[in-house]
């Protein structure tokens, strides 16, 4: 007796078997449109039905370059294996499927007691081993294996620190209430753009958004708009601040020119500016007396560089009057970066150690102290003294705005500091 079943040729009434070992740790981490990629492709490896990538880009309505991104991404988790054959299209390649179960269970990496598996030397690395404890206590949960090799992959992609990983949780925690990996990982890439690889970089760029943001504000409430700028009105009015290094005062004084005007608009505060810039004007809106921005800005460059270069040669005197003082000096500028390490490191004991780091930083400045006030010099000897010590020579206080001293600066003193630089 033989037995026999019904076989369709229609393959879109057949089925194609996922792992669910793929959906669990592999599906939710996974960007959308590299999922799909992932389906379309498992379907045909199964059915034995060849299908380019062009066809596959069609299908999905993608770019072949996202699919392209796609089996990059699938690689990196080790779902899947390039298999290329010589050819000189370093694209031409085919792809394997991985047998996940396998993987984890079989002669590849095997599971940890927590239900994740190892993920090769990478996880061996302290560093990284303190991004993920990290993250997990940011985030309060376990990450699974997808999920870390993801946030590996930021490393190399983005070339971005992993402190820098971390930071990044933190930040999306804080000021967008979301821990999601997707949209860490989108916050990510767009400060790897801008250049922020690193916290200081971050952190720098930050706060100058900061300082744009409150910049645009001033702005709208001046001109009485009861809305968010556009994009389009932020690089405006970035362009006044940044390119034309124009004073808040002046943007304010063009921005009082639309009284008169049914409809006030930037592009209209823009042309005053503009036109101001043109004829010499910009800096006299805000001084009767003619010196321009360009002077003032020059003004303030050299009292700093003036200040730096007297604390410097005090710096000096003192370091070679008392040698003690530069090896404390050294000391106090290396618990920094310990103290940095240690955050992101899964020591059981940072805590302690940390709270050790920073009462030996306050023995080294106390003795600092000591042993300056016991010389005769007061313990701020060192410190770079700025004529005003509000703005620190730069003419902007902290909230963006004009410091008092600039109505200070006459001409005498700016010719004067001309000569002295001479």
């Amino acid at each position: 007796m033989r037995f026999y079943r019904d076989k369709t040729e229609e393959y879109f009434l057949l089925d194609t078997k996922v792992e669910n070992i793929f959906i669990h740790e592999f599906m939710a981490a996974a960007p959308e449109g590299y999922l799909k990629v992932y389906l379309l492709a498992l379907m045909h490896a199964d059915l034995g039905i060849s299908i380019s990538r062009d066809e596959i880009a069609r299908h999905l309505n993608m770019e072949e370059e996202d699919v392209l991104k796609a089996w990059n991404y699938w690689e990196r988790m080790g779902v899947i294996r390039k298999r290329k054959e010589e050819a000189e299209d370093q694209f031409d390649y085919d792809v394997e499927f991985v047998t996940l179960r396998q993987q984890m269970y079989g002669q590849g990496d095997t599971a940890s007691s927590d239900g994740r598996y190892q993920i090769g030397e990478q996880m061996a690395d302290p560093e990284i081993q303190g991004m993920i404890s990290e993250i997990e206590q940011i985030t309060g949960r376990v990450f699974n294996s997808s999920e870390i090799r993801e946030v590996i992959s930021w490393i190399e992609d983005y070339q971005i620190l992993p402190e820098a990983i971390a930071y990044g949780f933190a930040y999306s925690k804080k000021n967008r209430r979301k821990t999601d990996i997707r949209y860490v990982g989108t916050i990510l890439r767009q400060w790897a753009s801008d250049g922020m690889r690193d916290i200081p970089a971050i952190e720098e760029n930050l706060a100058r958004i900061d300082r744009q943001n409150t910049m645009h504000k001033r702005v709208f409430k001046a001109l009485g708009f009861p809305r968010n700028a556009t994009e389009e009105e932020k690089r405006i009015m970035d362009t006044w601040f940044e390119e034309m290094k124009i004073p808040l005062e002046t943007v304010l004084a063009a921005c009082r020119k639309t009284a008169g005007i049914s409809s006030p608009n930037i592009n209209y505060v823009d042309r005053v500016l503009k036109n101001w810039k043109a004829e010499g004007k910009v800096a006299s809106e805000a001084r009767a007396d003619g010196i321009s921005q360009q002077e003032i800005s020059e003004y303030y460059e050299a009292l700093r560089i003036a200040s730096e270069r007297k604390a410097a040669e005090r710096r000096k005197q003192v370091y070679e009057k008392l040698p003690r003082i530069r090896e404390i000096d050294e000391e106090i500028a290396g618990i920094g970066p310990e103290l940095s390490r240690l955050t992101i490191s899964d020591a059981v004991d940072k805590k302690s150690v940390s709270e050790k780091l920073r009462q030996k930083e306050e023995q080294l400045k106390m003795e600092k102290a000591f042993l300056m006030t016991d010389n005769g010099y007061e313990p701020d000897y060192m410190e770079i003294e700025y004529n005003c010590p509000h703005c620190e020579d730069t003419g902007r206080l902290e909230n963006g705005e004009i410091c008092q001293c600039t109505k200070e600066i006459t001409r005498e003193k700016i010719d004067q500091l001309s000569s002295l630089k001479k």
